[in-house]
């Protein structure tokens, strides 16, 4: 572990941890969406050695494992102790053993392989250093190995997130990272939705062939509304301001609660309330 990402690591093995499995139900089935239409467009053949990076609770890591097959394997790394001890877990009980989970820093720690493809749901937005990152990631690649990312888009196309941020800034005083001694996620679920921002970076880390392709869908943000809501305000932009301003947040919880349950009612379906995403789906091909 380098010394500038443990503030990121220790808030992704405990505060956000606790929060990821409160929220679990939406997290994983939500966000597999988006997992589920990229490895549709672009399936891993039988036999592949698959990279998972940021694995979290190794739900995507078990598809790609099904999806090569026993002649095949899927590695998930991710930084916190935490996830990878679920994501063990998880493959035990259901009877994975193509799987492996391992604790890794992506930026600095070494990967294994080579791998013959790396893959990443939402695992590469909150690198201190994402170049490092990208360029550590080619180099556990086998040359002409492909590295698929999916990432949040710009926070217009995700009202889900920039709604619910946009009403806590305005009730919230907003607490910077730097005026803070307390952990946070890094820089963010939008720090990649600059599509020529990316490519730079994957160019100069090694990659070439770089696409992006868009991808669209509603997602479930909530069983019903109390659950939307309690969603929005644990997690993502708006529940990291809460949870940096302290009290001061604490003291608002009346006035979002009200803001939120008004944003988020015109997505409240029978089934549960649903939001439009849309991400990246970014394919890169190591030298």
């Amino acid at each position: 572990m380098n010394d500038s990402n443990s503030i990121i690591i220790e808030a992704w093995n405990t505060i956000l941890f606790d929060k990821f499995v409160r929220f679990r139900h939406l997290l994983v089935d939500g966000l597999s969406q988006h997992s589920d239409a990229a490895l549709q467009r672009h399936p891993y053949p039988q036999g592949a050695h698959v990279l998972d990076v940021g694995c979290g609770f190794g739900d995507s890591t078990l598809r790609i494992a099904q999806r090569v097959g026993p002649a095949g394997s899927a590695t998930g790394v991710d930084c916190a102790e935490n996830f990878i001890r679920a994501a063990q877990q998880d493959a035990q009980d259901n009877g994975v053993q193509n799987a492996n989970f391992q604790i890794r820093d992506v930026e600095w720690d070494d990967l294994g392989g080579p791998y013959d493809h790396a893959f990443a749901r939402f695992g590469t937005m909150f690198f201190a250093m994402p170049g490092a990152a990208m360029r550590n990631i080619c180099r556990a690649l086998k040359p002409g190995g492909t590295f698929t990312q999916i990432v949040w888009r710009k926070r217009e196309d995700n009202p889900w997130l920039h709604e619910a941020e946009l009403h806590v800034k305005a009730i919230v005083p907003v607490v910077s990272h730097e005026d803070t001694d307390q952990v946070h996620c890094g820089p963010g679920p939008f720090s990649m939705a600059g599509a020529d921002m990316v490519s730079d970076m994957l160019g100069g880390a090694g990659f070439s062939n770089i696409t992006l392709e868009r991808h669209d869908c509603d997602i479930c943000i909530g069983r019903d509304l109390d659950d939307a809501i309690a969603f929005a305000m644990a997690l993502g932009p708006a529940g990291e301001i809460i949870r940096l301003a302290g009290e001061q947040g604490t003291a608002c919880t009346d006035e979002v609660v009200a803001a939120l349950r008004e944003t988020f009612a015109s997505y409240a379906r029978d089934d549960g309330v649903w939001a439009p995403s849309s991400t990246w789906f970014i394919r890169a091909t190591a030298h």
